[in-house]
């Protein structure tokens, strides 16, 4: 689910990032999060 979350993330932040020209906080605070979100990934591990 985060890998999910981070991979949507990314790819709303490439695309503000790219197509409209914007560097606001918003759109560097979806980066952190992406990331964050692949932290939490590879720390909790897979779940049964």
């Amino acid at each position: 689910m985060f890998l999910i979350l981070a991979v949507v993330l990314v790819v709303l932040w490439l695309g503000g990032f790219t197509l409209m020209h914007v560097s606001s906080l918003f759109i560097h605070l979806l980066l952190i999060f992406a990331v964050i979100s692949i932290i939490m990934h590879f720390v909790s591990g897979r779940r049964a």
